[in-house]
């Protein structure tokens, strides 16, 4: 498949109405690989785990290195990627260009950006928009889903994140993605306002796939939960006997990790 048949196929699964994208986020080959063997339409990557992996904070402009080793890896190997690039490491318009066409280059069909600062801040909203209309005239296949973190650093209302998702949609953004927005009126409200596909962060305590779908949302992301989640179970695995009690939960066997990988 060529590169603008992998962004056209990525796009589409955007736009069947009812029938959401569900985005597992993997951080490296491993995980990719299994989510993939799994039958998942596309992975993406997550931030977190791919900063974390490396001792490095996410969300701190630090990891621009590893996010592009980690679509080099993944990218190309016939499934549909997208890659978490934070804020693009950068606040000028043409190196974020620059860079996503690196990813795209790696594979890439997609790209998360965020508006969400280090210092708890939010990237102006002309700044963003800027980096996303820079991506789409250097990269116009590549869909780019813009993130904005208004209802984790700015709970107090709906305005700002109207303002910021049509801002960005009038950019080029191919969707938005709003994480931390849980309350179903409001999700409604935001399908009906927009005009590209809702994304939204699944979270346990949140609204189920199925009642999202029937919410409008296009696109339901998984974040970082995967790479936590593993990172609990190894700890608790490890307690587990130390105590002398026997590992709960399931464990691939080696011979299945070893058929992830190339010969």
């Amino acid at each position: 498949m060529t590169g603008s048949a992998a962004c056209a196929e990525f796009a589409a699964l955007h736009r069947r109405p009812g029938v959401p994208l569900l985005l597992p986020n993997a951080w490296d080959h491993a995980s990719a690989a299994a989510l993939a063997a799994e039958g998942f339409e596309a992975v993406g990557t997550t931030s977190l785990g791919v900063a974390a992996a490396a001792g490095l904070r996410d969300g701190a402009g630090a990891a621009r290195a590893e996010t592009l080793a980690v679509a080099r890896r993944l990218g190309g190997g016939g499934r549909l990627l997208s890659v978490d690039a934070e804020g693009g490491f950068s606040d000028d318009p043409e190196e974020v260009a620059a860079f996503v066409a690196e990813l795209a280059r790696a594979g890439a069909v997609g790209v998360n950006l965020e508006d969400g600062r280090a210092d708890g801040g939010l990237t102006p909203i002309a700044v963003h928009a800027a980096k996303v209309a820079a991506v789409k005239a250097a990269v116009p296949g590549v869909f780019v889903n813009a993130r904005t973190d208004t209802h984790w650093l700015r709970p107090e209302g709906p305005d700002e994140t109207r303002a910021r998702l049509s801002a960005y949609q009038q950019a080029g953004a191919d969707g938005v993605f709003v994480p931390g927005l849980t309350d179903p009126e409001a999700i409604a409200g935001l399908v009906r306002f927009l005009d590209v596909p809702l994304n939204v962060l699944y979270t346990p305590a949140g609204p189920s796939v199925a009642r999202l779908a029937a919410l409008g949302v296009a696109r339901v992301s998984l974040g970082s939960l995967l790479f936590r989640r593993a990172l609990g179970a190894a700890v608790a695995a490890a307690v587990d006997v130390r105590e002398g009690r026997v590992p709960r939960g399931p464990v691939l066997g080696y011979g299945e990790v070893q058929e992830l990988s190339g010969p």
